[in-house]
């Protein structure tokens, strides 16, 4: 197994991208298959948002800083991210709005993966040596174990842009 940090994030996005596609084939009936995808979902993407907004995104900052403003948009598509998460956390799958909101959260993270693949990591790897992402990826893996899975849980995505903005 890779631990380079760009590595580790596009196996995440692979994941994330099924769990979506098996949302739009489960069919406008079939709230319970529905309901088990997004709780995958967002449990997939909670823990995701979390190891990059506390180990990917400082460290990055802090060794490439002329990608400061590229960091601070994907902290704010994390906080709209969260904040969809969140709301659907709190819906039962047959909810008038559950899968417009969900369509919502698909649409703005697949746009947040693509900025991040063929915009953001390509600069990252330009700039940063192998060793340093396989560092990066390594205290990724450990801060994925302690991850949260679930909105309930501390933000880190406030805690992250608070960090950040202090």
């Amino acid at each position: 197994m890779s631990t380079d940090a760009i590595v580790l994030l596009r196996e995440d996005h692979k994941e994330i991208r099924k769990l979506f596609r098996d949302f739009e084939k489960a069919g406008s009936g079939a709230y319970v298959t529905k309901g088990r995808v997004v709780e995958k979902i967002i449990a997939g993407l909670t823990a995701h948002t979390y190891i990059e907004n506390e180990c990917m995104y400082p460290e990055v900052r802090r060794l490439v800083p002329d990608l400061t403003d590229d960091i601070l948009e994907s902290y704010e598509e994390h906080h709209v991210a969260d904040v969809l998460v969140t709301e659907l956390a709190a819906m039962k799958p047959d909810d008038e709005h559950f899968t417009a909101k969900v369509t919502v959260l698909i649409e703005n993270v697949e746009h947040h993966i693509d900025e991040e693949e063929h915009e953001w990591f390509p600069k990252v790897r330009e700039k940063l040596g192998r060793k340093q992402l396989q560092d990066i990826g390594a205290r990724m893996i450990e801060l994925k174990k302690q991850a949260p899975t679930s909105p309930a849980q501390p933000s880190a995505v406030k805690k992250a842009v608070d960090a950040v903005l202090s």
